[in-house]
């Protein structure tokens, strides 16, 4: 048996550590998203495509296992470790590099980043996005998308969790 290498999207994971040396090889404008992204579905890639389309390359930072945990989402949660959850979202064309940051916001991580356009989803008004005043202080630009498709992971497991509740 041959051993093969490691797909070319690994290479897209970046331990926040090493960002710095990263961030200068993306071009600008630069866009900055985050979230859980626990189980992909198609909200989360049609969300990513539209904010990676606000600039020329996407940093998308996750929360990491115990940041995700804090959120109160649930106790089985996230459901796909951190590492799974990079690597999902390293395969997709819109994002450009995968990081993570393990605080309650990524305040300090957007600052570190300082990206020319901050995007969250349409759940966030911009004025109780993280980072917003900060970014737009510097010239760049905010925007919360609207949801095109009404699909939430935690939707996804309660549908999942009936299921196995009615088969009991």
């Amino acid at each position: 048996m041959s051993e093969w290498p490691l797909p070319d999207f690994e290479q897209k994971i970046c331990p926040p550590e090493k960002l710095a040396e990263r961030l200068a090889a993306l071009p600008r404008p630069l866009v900055f998203t985050n979230g859980c992204f626990d189980i992909l579905h198609r909200g989360h890639v049609t969300y990513l495509a539209q904010a990676r389309a606000t600039g020329a390359a996407m940093v998308l930072a996750l929360n990491t296992d115990a940041s995700v945990r804090r959120q109160g989402k649930g106790s089985d949660r996230p459901i796909n470790p951190l590492a799974n959850r990079a690597a999902v979202a390293a395969a997709l064309g819109s994002v450009d590099l995968v990081t993570w940051f393990d605080d309650d916001t990524p305040a300090a991580l957007i600052a570190a980043v300082q990206p020319d356009v901050l995007v969250k989803g349409g759940d966030w008004p911009v004025d109780k996005i993280v980072g917003a005043a900060e970014v737009a202080a510097q010239g760049g630009r905010v925007y919360s998308i609207p949801f095109i498709h009404q699909t939430s992971t935690t939707q996804t497991l309660a549908k999942i969790r009936a299921a196995e509740a009615a088969e009991q």
